[in-house]
């Protein structure tokens, strides 16, 4: 799975550089890599409509992570296969895909982005809704070779009203990322993104759209909540600038993470926010989890690649 680009990397961070050698995005997955996740694909739609989560345990690693939108994260594989099996039961799932977009070798550890499409009738209201969305899966090679799923991320192009609520499943434990601690501030990469971070704390308070945009690089890929996928800077620049001028008043904003895994030349964040807001006549206190994928560049600088974001 290590590619030739990826050695070099590593090479030049024994030299002291952190430069991304070719300049340009990590490599396409290897063949085998590729056709493993594509049964998984296969698997989870298959245990979704046919109810069989037991399907699932052969690919989850035991400390996996569900990412879901307007969900608590919910840690570890047993936890994950109950919420599954619950979701079962509330829903008749007619249809589930998921259409990859890119399946990327990021060293030690395998990203896939991609759509989803979700048909599924309540058992409680007797209605049918049709679900678009996207997904942010990362895989974890072993030392033999196999790979793991480690993290599911996904949200939803648009808010679909009650649905919502209907999706959120209080009865397995789950956590609020946003109120776990804080990675310390240990070493040279938790540094660096612990200040990326005081300064966007700074800047979506402010609704700072152009020092936002700043943040991305040319070929990255933004997956907000109830948005489309905004692929490239141009795209993203874009709804940033809309974005930031629909955002509440922020009384408080703290930007967090729980995790950095250092990949190399990529840096995979597990961050989360609190937010004190108020809108008009409301007021209130929300909170968020996210997962960004940061690219070093060659000027050295600490770019994102690819971000997802779900609302708790």
């Amino acid at each position: 799975m290590r590619s030739l680009k990826l050695h070099l990397q590593l090479a030049c961070l024994t030299l002291g550089s952190v430069v991304n050698v070719s300049g340009q995005s990590a490599t396409t997955a290897d063949a085998k890599t590729i056709s493993h996740l594509k049964k998984f694909r296969v698997d989870y739609s298959i245990s979704m409509v046919n109810n069989q989560p037991e399907k699932l345990q052969v690919f989850y690693a035991d400390d996996i992570r569900l990412m879901a939108p307007f969900q608590k994260t919910i840690l570890g594989k047993v936890n994950a296969l109950v919420y599954h099996s619950i979701i079962a039961k509330r829903f008749t799932i007619h249809d589930f895909t998921r259409n990859e977009i890119e399946v990327l070798d990021l060293g030690s550890q395998v990203m896939e982005s991609g759509t989803l499409t979700l048909r599924l009738t309540s058992k409680e209201t007797g209605k049918e809704h049709v679900l678009a969305g996207k997904y942010l899966d990362l895989w974890q090679e072993l030392k033999n070779g196999e790979l793991m799923l480690i993290t599911q991320a996904w949200n939803y192009d648009q808010y679909y009203g009650e649905i919502h609520e209907e999706l959120r499943v209080d009865e397995v434990p789950s956590v609020h990322l946003a109120f776990q601690p804080n990675v310390q501030v240990n070493s040279n990469i938790s540094f660096e993104l612990a200040a990326l971070n005081r300064l966007l704390d700074a800047t979506v308070t402010q609704h700072d759209g152009r020092t936002w945009a700043l943040y991305y690089c040319d070929d990255a890929m933004l997956m907000a909540s109830n948005h489309p996928i905004c692929r490239g800077k141009k795209s993203i620049d874009e709804y940033i600038k809309l974005h930031a001028k629909e955002l509440p008043v922020f009384e408080e904003l703290d930007i967090r993470n729980d995790r950095i895994d250092h990949l190399g030349a990529f840096v995979i964040e597990y961050a989360s926010h609190i937010a004190s807001w108020r809108n008009g006549d409301s007021s209130g206190i929300g909170l968020g989890k996210n997962i960004r994928v940061w690219r070093r560049e060659a000027d050295h600088s600490l770019k994102l690649f690819r971000a997802i974001g779900m609302y708790d």
